[in-house]
C-alpha cells in the first residue's frame, strides 16, 4: 500500500496486496468536504481495478443512498450480507464484522467510517469495527467527510450552523497508510445536487438553503484541502533526514517578553498568521540566573493564555543566549517569520554586544524578521 506522504490519485502496479495474518491491514481513506462529491464512487472504482489484477475484493458495507451510478459502479464485486439486529418489534441491519472476518479477503470495502452502530451491536462505532478488521490483516478501504473529524466539530458547527453526531477520533486520519482528498468545485456539487444525484428530490431545496449553500461549501472545501495537506505535513516532517524538510505552509513565531508590550505583539502576530493562514507560536525565553517577579509571571501567563486562546502554540526556553535559543526553535519548528519588538537596550548595550536582531539575522536564514515599534503601529521587514 502507498504511504500517505507520497499521496496519488492512481494505485500503481507497484502496490502489494499479498495477504500475511501476521501483519496489521493497511487503511485507505477517502475523504471529502460534503456528500455527493464522489467517495463511495471513487472507492469503487478503485476496488474494481484491483480486482481486474486479481486481488480478493469485497464490500463489507455500501450504501448508496439511491444514487445510480454508485450501485452500478459497485456491480461485479461481492457485496457481504449485512448482519440483522432486532430491538423490539423492529429488526436492522449493520455491518457483519464477523461475517468479514471469517471470509478473509484481501481487502474489505467499508462505507460512511463515522457510522454509528445500533444499540446492542458489540461495538458503538464502525470504526471500531474497522481497527478489528484492520488487527486480523485485512487491508480496508473507508469513506469519510471532514465534518465528522472531532477536532473540527466545534469549526463546521460554527461554519454550517450544523451539530455534527457522528464523530470520528482525529488519530484515524493520523494513523491511516494513506488519505485520498476526493475533490470537487462547490458549483460541480451544487449542479448534482439540483439534478437529484445527492438526494431525493423533496430534500433538494432544503438543503440548498441549508448545509449545501455556496459559503458553506467553500469553507467546507478548503478546510479538508487544508486538514489533509497538514496531516501529510507533519507526517513527512517525522519521517525527512534534519536539515532536508521543506515547510509548505507559513508558521509565525511571536517572542515575548515581560515587558507590557508583548500582548501588543501577540496581537500583531495573529493577524498575520491569519493573514498568512499560517500556524502561531508564541515563544519566552527565559535567563536562568533571572526569576520572575509574581506580576511577570502572571503577565506571560495571559500572553500564554491569549496564544492559545486564538489556536497557537506556546512555547517556554530557559537560555543565557537569547537570540540562539530563538533560532533553534525557529529551526525545530520550521518558522517563516519571526515577530518581535523593539529592543529595550540601551545605545550604550548595543553598541557593546550588539543588537539581537543583527545576531538573529546572523542564525536565521530564508526567515522574515517583522519588528514590531513598541508604541507605534507600523511595522519595519527585514528579509534575510
Amino acid at each position: 500500500m502507498i504511504d500517505k506522504n507520497e499521496l496519488t490519485n492512481q494505485l500503481t502496479s507497484s502496490v502489494s496486496y499479498k495477504h500475511h495474518k501476521s501483519r496489521r491491514g493497511k487503511h485507505r481513506m477517502y475523504i471529502g468536504m460534503a456528500p455527493g462529491v464522489g467517495k463511495t464512487y471513487r472507492m469503487l472504482q478503485e476496488a474494481c481495478e484491483l480486482r481486474e489484477e486479481g486481488i480478493d475484493v469485497v464490500i463489507g458495507l455500501l450504501e448508496t443512498h439511491g444514487r445510480k451510478e454508485t450501485a452500478a459502479e459497485a456491480e461485479g464485486l461481492e457485496l457481504l450480507p449485512r448482519l440483522s439486529i432486532t430491538r423490539g418489534n423492529t429488526t436492522l441491519t449493520e455491518m457483519d464484522t464477523d461475517a468479514i472476518l471469517a471470509r478473509q479477503p484481501q481487502l474489505v470495502l467499508i462505507d460512511e467510517l463515522a457510522h454509528t452502530n445500533v444499540p446492542g451491536s458489540l461495538r458503538e462505532k464502525r470504526y471500531q469495527d474497522v481497527e478489528v478488521i484492520l488487527a486480523a490483516g485485512i487491508d480496508v478501504f473507508s469513506t469519510v467527510n471532514i465534518q465528522h473529524l472531532e477536532s473540527l466539530n466545534d469549526l463546521v458547527a460554527k461554519i454550517t450552523g450544523v451539530v455534527v453526531r457522528e464523530r470520528i477520533p482525529d488519530r484515524l486520519l493520523d494513523e491511516a497508510d494513506e488519505v485520498v482528498v476526493v475533490d470537487v468545485t462547490p458549483e460541480t456539487l451544487e449542479e448534482r445536487l439540483i439534478e437529484g444525484k445527492i438526494y431525493a428530490p423533496e430534500k433538494i431545496e432544503q438543503s440548498l438553503q441549508n448545509f449545501f449553500q455556496r459559503r458553506n461549501l467553500v469553507a467546507l472545501r478548503e478546510l479538508a484541502l487544508r486538514e489533509v495537506a497538514d496531516n501529510i505535513e507533519e507526517a513527512a516532517e517525522t519521517s525527512t533526514p534534519a536539515g532536508q524538510f521543506c515547510c509548505v505552509h507559513e508558521r509565525v513565531l511571536v517572542c515575548v517578553s515581560t515587558y507590557s508590550t508583548s500582548v501588543q505583539l501577540l496581537r500583531r502576530g495573529t493577524r498575520l498568521a491569519t493573514i498568512m493562514r499560517a500556524r502561531l507560536y508564541g515563544l519566552f525565553v527565559a535567563h536562568p540566573e533571572r526569576f520572575l517577579t509574581k506580576e511577570e509571571s502572571l503577565y506571560l501567563e495571559t500572553c500564554q493564555h491569549l496564544c492559545q486562546e486564538v489556536g497557537g502554540e506556546f512555547l517556554r526556553m530557559t537560555s543565557t543566549n537569547i537570540p540562539k535559543a530563538i533560532a533553534e526553535v525557529a529551526h525545530n519548528y520550521h518558522i517563516t517569520q519571526v515577530v518581535l519588538g523593539q529592543t529595550q537596550k540601551s545605545r550604550w548595550d548595543l553598541l557593546l554586544r550588539g543588537s539581537p536582531v543583527q545576531q538573529l539575522l546572523r542564525y536565521l536564514k530564508d526567515v522574515d524578521l517583522h519588528i514590531i515599534a513598541a508604541e507605534k503601529s507600523s511595522v519595519k521587514q527585514t528579509r534575510t
